[in-house]
């Protein structure tokens, strides 16, 4: 009897550490077969990866390495290609304690350590034991009963603490129905991915027409690499709940590179929920740290207007003007409709553009830049690029009366000066208040809204025209 029992426990003891021990796998991107990923502009990543993955029978931990430093681990989703029900994940964990000096010290607070210093009056290495007190604001050690705040030399530890990693590691307690390799799918967004639209007009000798060119940067912080990935990028406003971010590891020096624009047009443009989505028609890699360039767009002879504009501020209709109004700007503004028939049609996304001009020795020189929103096909592009120098414009108030508490009129005569050699056209934009009434003018004017009415003048070479006008605004 006595020796049955001993087989029997001995057997149970044997089945309860098979039913406890857990096989640990490790997968890393060279398990990888394909990754796509999707950038938003508003510093957000969509990675989605495939990876080949050799999986035990029974329960086990599977570690999913190289993912981003900057990874979202409640957006992990994870199946199995092959077998969706054969393979379950019972728990995930996100380790992200990397590997570093000060988390390591951490780890031996209260521990014997070796500190190793080379004594360089004897010419001698010395060895001593010291215990690690504090790491916090400086090192604080314990040596032969006496306490040292800091000691000089190489601290040694005996072996590498528990739940350290090299780098971030998703870790999942999975069951699996049986041994077999499985294509393993993985989603999840990441943070400190990133792009932006460019793009630079160059303008022809009479301002009439623009080669105008588009490139997107794509700039990868995460804290992984993407090699021969699908990208796709995603122009709109996504809303997203601002949340506090876990404390990022410092990132190493960004690369540069600029991709060359394959023939043809690099991405496919098609419209996404409300959104719109630019489809890389390659795969590319985006390396950690690296700002990326790729040809977005390219068209030639689309059709500018060059318009120079002066603006007036609204407050000045209610009172009356003791001293010189300043000198006002002439606004230089260029538009274009992106429409196909101007050659433009893809919905742009926001961004910079930057235009140039050459001078009459045929050097491209820089003529302005400005910020252009998210811009749909068949849409107007109105660029802000800077004040005309040869174009001046004057205002001044040559009568006003307060006709009641709340009605105020006044007389205005604006003077522009063209000191160009050729004409040039003037838009005088007015904008108003209240109910206004125009009781008299000496040039046709155009209603644009409720409150603005707009002048538009030729102005003779090195010549001048005067614009006056009397309106009556009631509050």
């Amino acid at each position: 009897m006595k020796t049955l029992w001993s087989m029997i426990m001995a057997a149970l003891i044997v089945s309860g550490t098979s039913a406890g021990a857990q096989t640990v796998s490790k997968s890393t991107d060279a398990d990888r077969t394909a990754v796509e990923v999707t950038v938003y502009n508003n510093n957000l990543g969509l990675i989605k990866e495939t990876r080949s993955v050799d999986i035990p029978a029974g329960r086990g931990e599977l570690r999913f390495m190289d993912v981003p430093a900057h990874i979202m681990p409640v957006t992990v989703h994870v199946k199995s290609l092959d077998d969706p029900k054969g393979l379950s994940v019972l728990e995930q964990n996100y380790e992200y304690d990397l590997i570093n000096s000060a988390k390591l010290l951490d780890k031996y607070v209260g521990k014997k350590i070796r500190i190793i210093d080379w004594n360089k009056y004897q010419d001698r290495k010395d060895e001593i034991d010291a215990i690690l007190l504090s790491n916090n604001e400086g090192q604080v050690f314990k040596i032969d009963n006496q306490i040292f705040l800091g000691h000089p030399g190489i601290k040694v530890l005996p072996e590498l603490p528990e739940n350290l990693v090299a780098q971030p590691t998703l870790t999942w307690l999975y069951q699996s129905a049986a041994a077999k390799k499985h294509r393993l799918e993985a989603s999840y967004l990441t943070n400190n991915l990133n792009w932006n639209a460019d793009y630079v007009a160059v303008v022809n000798k009479d301002d009439t027409l623009a080669d105008i060119s588009g490139w997107v940067t794509v700039d990868n912080k995460s804290g992984a690499s993407y090699k021969d990935a699908r990208l796709k990028l995603v122009a709109g406003e996504v809303q997203r709940v601002a949340e506090e971010e876990v404390e990022i590891p410092p990132m190493l020096q960004r690369e540069m590179r600029m991709d060359q624009m394959a023939p043809g047009r690099a991405f496919e443009e098609k419209p996404f929920f409300e959104y719109h989505l630019y489809d890389l028609q390659r795969t590319t890699t985006l390396k950690d740290n690296q700002t990326k360039q790729i040809s977005l767009l390219d068209a030639s002879k689309v059709k500018i207007e060059k318009e120079l504009l002066v603006q007036r501020a609204k407050h000045y209709f209610t009172m009356h003007v003791m001293e010189p109004v300043p000198r006002q700007p002439v606004t230089v503004q260029v538009k274009f409709k992106n429409s196909k028939e101007n050659n433009m049609g893809m919905p742009l996304p926001a961004g910079i553009m930057r235009v140039y001009k050459e001078d009459d020795g045929g050097s491209r020189q820089f003529a302005g830049e400005d910020r252009i929103e998210h811009t749909p096909k068949d849409e107007e592009v109105k660029l802000k690029l800077g004040q005309a120098f040869d174009v001046v414009a004057e205002r001044v108030q040559t009568d006003y009366k307060q006709l009641t508490m709340q009605m105020h009129e006044s007389e205005w005569e604006i003077t522009i000066r063209n000191h160009k050699d050729k004409e040039v056209s003037v838009g005088i934009i007015e904008p108003l208040l209240g109910n206004w009434t125009v009781v008299s003018k000496s040039a046709p004017y155009k209603k644009i809204d409720a409150f603005t009415i707009r002048f538009d003048v030729k102005v003779p070479k090195d010549g001048e025209t005067k614009v006056k006008y009397r309106v009556k605004v009631g509050l």
